[in-house]
């Protein structure tokens, strides 16, 4: 309490320079009366001040009286309200992540200059501030507006800004701004929780159909399986995993299975900030699985704030099937094709299971599209020439079912634009109709973009079939059949350079590929460089299948002035692919200067439809006969589409 106030309470004529009563302390601390004495002059009373109320109360009493926690509390709320509210503003208007790091400092600032403000407030009956008092008050605001500046300074100076993904390691310097976006996803495979582990094929299965349910969200960037289920069984924090794919958001859960009874619990996870935005339990029979993906995947887009079409649910659904049993047996199909061992064995096995979710819901669109792609896996081995034939015309037929069924079905547009290309067709207008249907349906699906990517480069148009193929890495970087793609359309683009370099990091993923030697020995051999692609057709520790190796040798030896050698092995070629591997014959002969062997050899390749002619426009070793006429010939004959 103030003097002023003091002095309105005590005795009349107290602050008017008459009698005060005081007290003294007698020796053993008990108080004692001492007699009034007269007010000492002005200059006296400066030696011995009159004892404030103020000062004989506890420091706990005096914080109370100064109305310090009342204002404490209220500034907390306060913050924590706004801070709220700057996620909500900031989810809305897509802010950067700055925005709510700089709100949480300003408020943990704030709250000394807020104490102390609540102090001066119960002094403000003076007017004034101590000399020490005001040095306190003014280096808190230096330090708050300090710590503000560094902070701002270290989003836009901080070095390496941008961040770099390494596929298949971390070796990367993880960035303190992060801005991945803002309607990007990843799902991670859900985790069983029915105590049987044989039960993980449908775990596994629910979650890559809700991945294929997202693609079909146009505003959607989806993260593909392989990437997504790659971070299984180990401990990754979210946003880890968040900065590996590139995305903003993680959907994760656990699935619970009796019977065609199922219990899903989904939870989606702010993978900037780490805040959970969502979480919900479904309970389920399975006849409605198809209405609870569309239920799940539609919510969460709106979660992202994402833009929907209306017709989401539809397009969701498509292909699908209400028979439990068929969704059991679909799959399990699934899982058995997409194990890393898959071998002709196992693709046998799923094409069993696709076969039995067909016979129990033979109008299981999804069914037929994986029948055909399981068909085609079995007929690119098939050693007799008739088995091979019948494999393509059953994989046809399944793939024109599946259109048939669900003419909204992207994937059955997939399936039955490559059969109508590949395997004998080679009818390019119909595919590029197919392919571009499927390409409008689900833009955001890896696999869609994938096909459409290659579809491109197949037409000539390098350009495009890189930036496509790039885009369905960037969705599945950890997806070494999709780098491979990436190599190879660089390669029939002419870009030498960028092979090399992207091998290396694709060797990340697998180290001994066959495949990343091949793309390595052919863009020394587009370089001119014969003797470092020697090293690549014939090593050892990345075996190539013989009639490659073969092929590479021919062309290096031939190079390097071997010419015998050369002519050994194209013969030990033809030996292997007889007259299936005319287009690549043709491509030996016109590197080494024969044209009229090659054109000979492409018109061998013609009278057979060999597949291979899809590779027309894309082989750059046919490049020394493409301004012959019987070459321009034969491009008119195959009616590549503009």
């Amino acid at each position: 309490m103030h003097p002023e106030g003091i002095c309105a309470r005590q005795a009349f004529g107290a602050c008017s320079g008459k009698y005060v009563k005081r007290f003294t302390i007698n020796p053993v601390g008990e108080p004692r009366d001492v007699a009034p004495q007269p007010s000492a002059p002005q200059a006296s009373a400066a030696r011995v001040p009159p004892i404030s109320e103020e000062h004989s109360h506890s420091v706990w009493e005096t914080i109370k009286h100064h109305k310090v926690v009342e204002w404490t509390l209220a500034y907390a709320a306060f913050g924590y309200a706004l801070l709220h509210c700057v996620e909500m503003v900031s989810n809305a208007f897509e802010w950067p992540p700055a925005a709510a790091r700089l709100t949480v400092f300003v408020l943990v600032l704030g709250i000394p200059v807020v104490a102390t403000l609540a102090w001066y407030h119960g002094h403000r009956a003076r007017g004034r501030i101590s000399g020490l008092e005001l040095p306190i008050l003014t280096a808190l605001l230096v330090i708050a507006g300090s710590v503000l500046w560094l902070v701002s300074r270290e989003g836009h100076e901080r070095p390496g800004a941008q961040f770099a993904t390494t596929v298949g390691t971390s070796t990367a310097p993880i960035q303190s701004v992060f801005s991945p976006p803002p309607h990007s996803i990843a799902v991670l495979p859900f985790t069983n929780l029915s105590g049987d582990p044989k039960e993980e094929y449908f775990s596994d299965g629910v979650s890559e159909e809700l991945i294929n349910a997202l693609s079909q969200i146009n505003a959607l960037q989806v993260a593909a399986r392989t990437s997504s289920f790659s971070f299984r069984g180990k401990s990754v924090d979210i946003r880890t995993i968040a900065r590996t794919l590139g995305v903003a958001a993680i959907l994760e859960g656990s699935i619970r299975r009796s019977g065609n009874e199922v219990r899903i619990t989904a939870q989606l996870i702010n993978a900037v900030n780490g805040f959970h935005m969502w979480s919900k339990e479904y309970d389920r029979n399975l006849t409605n699985i198809l209405a609870l993906q569309s239920d799940i995947a539609t919510t969460v887009a709106a979660q992202l704030r994402a833009r929907l079409l209306g017709d989401e649910s539809a397009k969701i659904e498509a292909g699908g099937t209400h028979n439990p049993q068929a969704y059991d047996a679909y799959l399990r199909g699934l899982q058995r094709y997409d194990a890393s061992d898959i071998d002709d064995e196992g693709i046998r096995v799923a094409l069993a299971w696709y076969d039995r979710a067909i016979y129990l819901d033979s109008n299981y669109a999804a069914a037929y599209a994986q029948r055909a792609r399981a068909l085609s896996a079995l007929a690119r081995v098939a050693p007799q020439t008739q088995r091979r034939q019948e494999l393509f015309r059953q994989a046809r037929e399944a793939a024109e079912r599946a259109v048939t069924l669900a003419p909204a079905f992207a994937d059955g547009h997939v399936a039955l634009g490559w059969h109508v290309l590949l395997f004998g067709y080679l009818d390019f207008q119909a595919a590029a109709r197919e392919i571009k249907r499927a390409m409008s349906l689900a833009p955001g699906s890896v696999y869609v973009l994938r096909t459409y990517g290659s579809f491109q480069w197949v037409l000539g148009h390098r350009d495009t079939a890189v930036s496509v193929i790039q885009r369905a890495v960037s969705l599945d970087p950890r997806n070494f059949t999709y780098n491979i793609d990436l190599l190879f359309a660089f390669d029939s683009d002419r870009r030498f350079n960028d092979v090399l370099t992207e091998a290396q990091r694709i060797r990340i993923l697998k180290p001994d590929s066959r495949s990343v030697s091949l793309a390595q020995a052919d863009a020394y051999l587009g370089m001119g460089h014969p003797q470092e692609a020697l090293k690549f057709c014939d090593s050892r520790s990345t075996p190539f299948e013989e009639d490659d190796r073969h092929g590479c040798l021919a062309l290096a030896y031939q190079a390097l002035g071997r010419h015998e050698e050369a002519e050994r092995e194209l013969e030990a070629l033809r030996a292997l692919d007889g007259d299936y591997g005319a287009l690549w014959y043709a491509a030996i002969y016109a590197q080494w200067g024969e044209p009229a062997a090659a054109l000979q050899w492409l018109a061998t390749a013609e009278r057979l439809r060999d597949p291979n002619l899809v590779w027309l426009r894309r082989e750059w070793k046919l490049d020394p006969i493409r301004s012959e006429p019987d070459f321009k010939a034969l491009e008119r004959r195959l009616n590549f589409p503009s």
